[in-house]
């Protein structure tokens, strides 16, 4: 993890997640990470729809990520925010059948960059996310990974990252919502100093 810096999503840093999700052709299909906001009006929506309201949600303060830089490159990010901000998440359907207790914050995705992958990204990504969780106030954070012990699985299809990286981060698996798919969970305290992330 050497030389990887965690800085937040914001208007100034927007061009840097920009660049590198239209060099992965809009990440997923072109989905810009806007699977788990809210339900939006009107039918399916183009990769251009997605890239036009990610960056209105960041320049409203209503998206969040720790983004992972080498040098002056945004090589990855962890995408992360209040329920209300991420309301939908795969496998609902299991989780709504379980406690009704929402946490106060969701983890809902990763992304790595193709070049990047296996040097530490998504775990600087985690822990950048996290120290920004407790400058926020801290509180309940959860998250949906796969459990990959004893399997191959592309690190492309890990949205959500692994259980292994989420335990490494001191979350607790709470239930299982999938075959392999658990509910991880920690609390995060209230950061005394309010230090957030480096800033650009």
């Amino acid at each position: 993890m050497t030389g990887l810096v965690a800085r937040s999503l914001d208007a100034t840093t927007w061009p840097d997640v920009a660049r590198l999700v239209e060099s992965h052709n809009g990440v997923w299909g072109g989905c810009w990470c806007m699977a788990f906001h809210p339900q939006r009006e009107g039918g399916p929506k183009t990769a251009a729809d997605n890239r036009r309201d990610k960056e209105s949600l960041v320049r409203e303060g209503q998206a969040h990520a720790a983004l992972v830089y080498d040098g002056a490159d945004c090589v990855g990010w962890c995408q992360f925010g209040p329920t209300d901000e991420l309301p939908r998440i795969k496998h609902r359907k299991a989780y709504t059948a379980g406690p009704s207790t929402l946490p106060d914050w969701r983890i809902t995705c990763f992304f790595v960059d193709r070049g990047d992958r296996r040097r530490g990204v998504a775990s600087a990504a985690l822990d950048g996310a996290l120290q920004e969780i407790a400058r926020l106030g801290g509180g309940l954070v959860e998250s949906y990974p796969e459990d990959v012990e004893g399997r191959k699985v592309s690190s492309s299809f890990l949205h959500n990252s692994t259980v292994s990286l989420f335990e490494r981060h001191g979350f607790e698996r709470t239930r299982r919502i999938g075959k392999d798919r658990w509910v991880v969970a920690r609390l995060v305290l209230q950061s005394a100093l309010g230090a957030g992330l480096v800033s650009p």
